[in-house]
């Protein structure tokens, strides 16, 4: 059985919903995990915003507007009176549950409430499609097997169980229909999974069922070798190893976030993704292969800080670093790159809400300086260290643009360069023009 995602913009409108009822059906069953239509969830957001301001009218405004776009999709959906009628109910029940939240208190617990419609809706609408089309489909509830523990990680052994019980109680089905990103918590209360959200969704699923394969369709012809926003003349890179895809995820390549890919890899289950505007298209292959002596992709990821300590302290002493980690650990800050020296260290983050306090404990440690408006380009590949020579390309590509700083040898997979935002577009033409 292959694990098939589809994200708002495959689903977000009727013709499209269409579309992706043809891409699932095939001679195996298969399972299908489905986000919410394009614009669903920024309208649920708004509405969540005017409810915690007791703007009840402005919520209600847009309950209205989004009532009458799903009105307009049911009309372009579904053929039979029947099956027009059983979509308007399901969805005027929704809106009408949405409605609901502004006659009471109203927290984060009914936020995600909120937040969870878009998916419930979405899966609810092409289900009754497939009905309608005579396909055997069974619409299982995400609520029912998904679950986040206490410290908000997939608790991947209940995921497991309980999902294979619900297949076993419902065999024969030509699709299995689930939701992506929602779930309960360890409460037992709506929630999500935020990272990655649908598409951790869909390896969660793919590890708990053992499946041959996980697809994730988006819009975008897999991943690029390097930005075509700023570089002419991308290509899409056909195959990754998963830790190379991890790389190009952190580093900012946006069609998959490095967290959702992880399930997978320890249960050796083969990801692709695939382009729903060109579905001939072979896509990208994320698995444990190794392409050895290959650079496949160069990643930036803007507004980096950099943050130094210097400290006589720090020569030929045990333990100054773990007092410098622990303040960002307190703080819950993770630290993107690194580099050392007999007196110093340099750390860059991308999260600087608490930037101000990290600062000032490591005064207690060392004099501290702070760069802002960095940006670190990353080129992904076979970067071990027997691979002589591309580390060598990847530093001369750099010659003309001031480097902060150098990350190599942490990862057989990358090279990283820290600089300033203003490079990065220089930065990645001469990336690409040297290295592919």
């Amino acid at each position: 059985m292959k694990v098939m995602k589809f994200g708002g913009t495959s689903v977000g409108s009727a013709e499209r919903m269409k579309n992706v009822t043809k891409l699932i059906l095939g001679p195996e069953p298969n399972f299908v995990v489905l986000s919410a239509m394009s614009g669903t969830t920024n309208s649920l957001v708004e509405i969540s915003g005017y409810l915690y301001s007791k703007n009840t009218d402005g919520a209600l405004e847009i309950i209205g507007r989004l009532e009458k776009k799903y009105r307009q999709h049911v009309e372009e959906l579904y053929a039979t009176e029947e099956f027009k009628k059983k979509a308007l109910d399901y969805l005027l029940g929704t809106f009408s549950y949405l409605a609901s939240f502004t006659k009471q208190l109203f927290t984060p617990v009914e936020e995600k409430l909120i937040l969870a419609q878009g998916e419930l809706m979405s899966t609810h609408m092409v289900a009754f499609y497939l009905q309608e089309q005579g396909v055997n489909v069974a619409l299982l509830s995400a609520l029912d097997f998904m679950r986040i523990d206490a410290n908000g990680e997939p608790d991947q052994i209940y995921i497991r169980e309980k999902l294979n019980a619900i297949l076993d109680k419902t065999p024969g089905a030509q699709i299995y229909l689930t939701q992506g990103f929602i779930c309960r918590n360890a409460k037992d209360e709506v929630d999500n999974l935020q990272r990655g959200g649908s598409d951790y969704t869909a390896s969660l699923i793919g590890a708990a069922i053992q499946a041959d394969e996980i697809q994730i369709w988006t819009d975008i012809d897999g991943m690029h070798n390097n930005d075509p926003r700023v570089v002419d003349g991308t290509k899409p890179v056909r195959h990754l190893h998963f830790e190379e895809a991890a790389e190009l995820g952190y580093f900012g390549a946006k069609i998959l976030h490095p967290t959702c890919i992880q399930p997978a890899k320890f249960a050796n289950i083969p990801v692709k993704l695939l382009n729903t505007m060109e579905p001939e298209a072979p896509g990208t292959t994320i698995d444990n292969r190794e392409d050895p002596g290959e650079i496949k992709a160069v990643a930036a990821k803007e507004n980096i800080t950099a943050v130094t300590i210097h400290s006589s302290r720090m020569l030929l002493a045990y333990g100054f670093l773990r007092k410098v980690f622990e303040i960002f650990e307190s703080y819950r800050t993770s630290i993107d790159m690194i580099c050392t020296s007999e007196v110093g260290v340099t750390m860059s983050i991308d999260n600087t809400a608490h930037l101000a306090e990290i600062v000032a404990d490591l005064k207690a440690y060392g004099t501290v300086s702070v760069d802002s408006g960095m940006c670190i380009v990353s080129v992904v590949g076979d970067m071990s260290w027997e691979n002589v020579g591309f580390e060598a390309r990847a530093v001369d590509a750099m010659r003309d643009i001031p480097v902060r700083m150098i990350s190599f040898g942490g990862s057989n997979y990358n090279i990283s360069f820290l600089i300033k935002n203003e490079d990065k577009k220089r930065a990645l033409q001469a990336l690409s023009a040297k290295l592919f």
